[in-house]
């Protein structure tokens, strides 16, 4: 075995985790039963050690093909080869029907005969602990694990199952028509008996491609890049916790940013800047649900920060809980050979300012186009509108958690003053109590980034006081209407930004050094940035280049249509995968770039209709 490219991977999931389903049919990542569990499967972070769960044909020449079932998260995965084409089916029953914690996968010969292996290696604990093995009977094994989770697993089978040492290694022939079904499943006192899995397996196939095709009905967005929309919305989803509202910015670990590198981190939280912005798309696209179980987890949050009188934390576990403590998992040597793979983020503890701004937003966008908010949720709101007014002017780690040290940085200052202004309007709209300071301290900071974060030698908004360097975090400023978008000044800083971070057209986050982020190697181009930069060149008018950009963009993803981070020199992805960053920037794109194309084509028709009444008069 060698590892598969990050992108060769396709993603199922239940609403509680995820699995990592490769084109060889392999499940090479899972944490289990949830996000924030520790990995069962993680071979893509160690092929020796990881554990894996395989059904592959034994013919040596085998073409594989993955494909989602449009507009489901059910992954099929075939096999073609001189003997016929046999088909994969993988789901995860998802919470809402069935209670989650339960894998299936379905062995479909759709031509000819096939021989498969089934490898099936759980790896308990990150792969730390041991587990035993039971043969209950010839179809089902239990796996238990020896370590502290005590984590028990249930495999069933429609075919024998056989063991080695304490993994099912075992093989079954498919002729055309015929099928095999393996359940795998969280075994605790919930666990029900299935008597005919067979049927089982049929009805909740049938039931999960329902939910999600009903789910994605529910969508208002019928624009000119549905299916890629879609792909991207349902993989958001996948990534919202069914039990609490929240949602992790990415469902793995470890994946490094550079091969060999050490920018590998754990992305299985909730950041308050990826779900806010996730709660704005989930918004515009009609998904009032998402967000407002996510605006009932924030409102939580807030009462009890108000109550302890404490700052708002950068993330959080997807329950809630803030000690994410930054291990290394020294024992695995990280996807080919990028170590350290870290568990927990060492950054929790990290002051960001600008989450407060993408907060108070999507906050009033819910309050605007869902319903209004509570007032003692205002009340908790407002301590942080006013924690903001005495704390702008700090400086922090920004948005991209350098840690070469604390710097006034502009897209911090620059969400503080969203953070007041959205504060000031919705106490406005419901007639709240407004201080004079509130609008104050919001022209104060306006005032200072047109002074200090000016350069006027470069033409430019630079990325920290001081900075001769820009930053692509710049490229919101716009999008918040913080500026406009043909403004003088922000033109000038968008050529420079094109100048110095755009790669024909895909655009890295900034030019990385020691000296400012304290870390060493570099990294590809990150996809969320490229997709900011193409909405504001549609902002700006330049709609052909725009849609362009965007175009050629949508051809980077992987082949079920899912993003990585970033990408590498050589179109890679690298990063946690799949990215709620990336999706979620992908959906603000298409989103504007369609309404910016719509307005364009009416003028033309309004403009031309004019024409043809002058041309008859």
């Amino acid at each position: 075995m060698s590892y598969q490219p990050i992108e060769n991977y396709g993603v199922i999931g239940d609403l509680n985790t995820v699995a990592l389903v490769g084109l060889n049919g392999s499940i090479d990542f899972m944490c289990f039963p949830d996000f924030d569990s520790p990995t069962i499967f993680a071979a893509i972070l160690d092929e020796n050690k990881g554990g894996a769960f395989k059904i592959y044909p034994e013919s040596e020449r085998v073409k594989h093909k993955q494909l989602y079932l449009p507009d489901t998260n059910v992954l099929l995965t075939r096999f073609l080869s001189s003997e016929g084409v046999a088909e994969l089916t993988d789901f995860m029953p998802v919470e809402e029907l069935y209670g989650g914690k339960e894998l299936i996968r379905r062995v479909t010969c759709i031509q000819g005969e096939f021989n498969f292996n089934v490898e099936c290696s759980p790896r308990f604990d990150y792969a730390r602990a041991e587990h035993t093995a039971e043969l209950i009977n010839d179809y089902e094994v239990v796996f238990r694990s020896t370590g502290p989770d005590k984590t028990s697993i249930r495999l069933k089978s429609t075919v024998p199952l056989k063991l080695e040492n304490t993994d099912v290694v075992t093989a079954f022939r498919l002729k055309k028509g015929e099928k095999a079904d393996f359940l795998f499943e969280h075994l605790d006192c919930k666990s029900a008996e299935v008597a005919d899995m067979e049927s089982f397996i049929t009805q909740s196939l049938f039931d999960t491609i329902k939910y999600w095709k009903d789910w994605v009905e529910k969508s208002n967005y019928k624009g000119r890049w549905m299916e890629i929309v879609n792909r991207s919305a349902l993989c958001l989803k996948l990534m919202t916790s069914y039990n609490f509202g929240s949602m992790v910015a990415a469902p793995t670990f470890g994946l490094p940013e550079e091969i060999e590198g050490e920018r590998n981190w754990d992305y299985r939280y909730t950041w308050i800047r990826d779900a806010s912005f996730t709660v704005y798309a989930f918004l515009k696209l009609g998904y009032r649900k998402e967000a407002r179980d996510f605006i009932n987890w924030i409102e939580k949050q807030c009462k009890d920060i108000a109550k302890n009188d404490e700052y708002l934390s950068l993330m959080y576990a997807l329950n809630g809980e803030k000690e994410l403590i930054e291990t290394e998992l020294r024992h695995l040597e990280g996807y080919k050979r990028s170590a350290p793979v870290r568990i927990g983020n060492g950054a929790y503890t990290q002051i960001q300012l600008d989450i407060y701004g993408e907060l108070l937003d999507s906050v009033y966008l819910y309050d605007k186009k869902v319903e209004p908010i509570a007032y003692r949720f205002w009340k908790d709101l407002s301590r942080h509108v006013d924690w903001v007014c005495d704390n702008w002017q700090r400086s922090d780690e920004g948005i991209w958690e350098v840690r070469g040290g604390k710097k006034e940085f502009l897209y911090s200052r620059m969400m503080c003053w969203v953070a007041i202004d959205r504060g000031v309007k919705i106490a406005q709209k419901h007639s709240y109590p407004l201080s004079d300071r509130w609008i104050q301290e919001r022209d104060n900071i306006f005032n200072s980034i047109h002074v200090d974060f000016w350069d006027e030698e470069l033409q430019a908004f630079v990325q920290y006081k001081g900075a001769k360097t820009v930053d692509a975090a710049t490229l919101l400023m716009p999008m918040i209407r913080f500026i406009g978008p043909k403004d003088p000044q922000w033109l000038s800083t968008l050529k420079l930004i094109e100048e110095k971070l755009v790669s024909d057209f895909l655009v890295y986050r900034y030019r990385p050094n020691e000296a400012f982020d304290g870390l060493t190697g570099g990294e590809g181009t990150f996809s969320m940035c490229t997709f900011w930069y193409v909405e504001c060149l549609s902002m700006a008018g330049e709609l052909t280049k725009a849609r362009l950009y965007f175009e050629k963009m949508l051809g980077y993803a992987n082949h079920v249509g899912l993003y990585a981070e970033m990408l590498g020199l050589q179109g890679e992805h690298l990063g946690n995968f799949p990215q709620a960053f990336t999706h979620l920037g992908l959906i603000s794109a298409a989103l504007h770039l369609d309404k910016q194309l719509d307005d364009q084509w009416n003028k033309e028709i309004r403009d031309g209709d004019k024409r043809d009444v002058s041309d008859s008069v």
